[in-house]
């Protein structure tokens, strides 16, 4: 069932804040929760949220996207920044282009990559398929990369993700190039049942940005939600291991995995 707005503009769920100061709030959005209002989705969203809370918010990107800095799809769960004034609204936005703000994500997928990798390929519109996005000669530029963390006892494994470009869907295409799934997502290839699964398995773990005024690092992890700590089925102290900030941060600046997945042929 999607969120409810009531009429007096209060929502019937609630969010976990991970940060707040005078610029800026860091949230762990839950799955299901769309960010903004769109014309093909009439359930309460983030914004409205942010609306009942009464939290001052950025206007610049107009009434419907109040503090709007970047997104995640419905079915992410995740870090997400919300800034509440426009300098604020700016000074991130300036970040993301620069990719000096970003996220690191987690992701549970259908089976094991073969190795760490980059994988950077051009991203547009499916020319079959309006509602996705697909590698195509002559799209945006778009580079990923990915180290796997754990392999699961079904076949699974829980991938970490960086990305240095901000395409729509790109964590889900570039995987979907080299012939992995997110479990859960149908609209990508994923072979599962999604109604059993009742979760898509991508999480926006560790954001890192610069404070707008301050101009210092800020990081915040958002803890797993319970729908992905149970389908990883791992020991909490091992996935603490794993997730250690140091350890994590690690494999991305190791230069042993940094293989191109240029050679690879693309996968539909």
């Amino acid at each position: 069932m999607a969120p409810v707005r009531s009429e007096n503009g209060s929502v019937d769920f609630d969010i976990s804040v991970l940060y707040e100061d005078d610029d800026l709030l860091v949230i762990n959005k839950p799955a299901g929760i769309a960010v903004h209002s769109a014309p093909s989705y009439k359930g309460a969203v983030l914004t409205d949220w942010l609306k009942a809370k009464g939290y001052a918010l950025s206007n610049i990107a107009g009434d419907e996207r109040l503090g709007i800095v970047h997104r995640l799809d419905k079915e992410t769960t995740g870090a997400l920044a919300i800034a509440k004034t426009n300098e604020a609204h700016v000074a991130l936005a300036r970040q993301l282009e620069s990719r000096t703000m970003g996220r690191y994500y987690l992701a549970i997928v259908d089976r094991t990559i073969k190795y760490d990798r980059v994988v950077d390929r051009p991203i547009a519109r499916n020319p079959r398929d309006r509602k996705r996005m697909a590698v195509v000669e002559g799209g945006r530029a778009a580079k990923s990369a990915f180290v796997q963390l754990a392999e699961l006892r079904n076949g699974e494994a829980l991938v970490a993700a960086k990305l240095f470009s901000g395409r729509t869907h790109q964590i889900r295409v570039h995987l979907g190039s080299i012939g992995v799934h997110i479990v859960g997502d149908a609209l990508y290839g994923y072979k599962g049942v999604k109604d059993k699964i009742g979760q898509f398995f991508l999480h926006a773990y560790r954001l890192y940005l610069t404070r707008p005024s301050s101009k210092e690092t800020l990081t915040a992890a958002a803890p797993l939600p319970e729908p992905f700590l149970a389908r990883l089925n791992l020991d909490l102290e091992y996935i603490d291991e794993l997730l250690e900030e140091n350890s994590f941060l690690s494999r991305f600046r190791a230069d042993a995995w940094l293989r191109s997945a240029a050679d690879d042929p693309v996968r539909a």
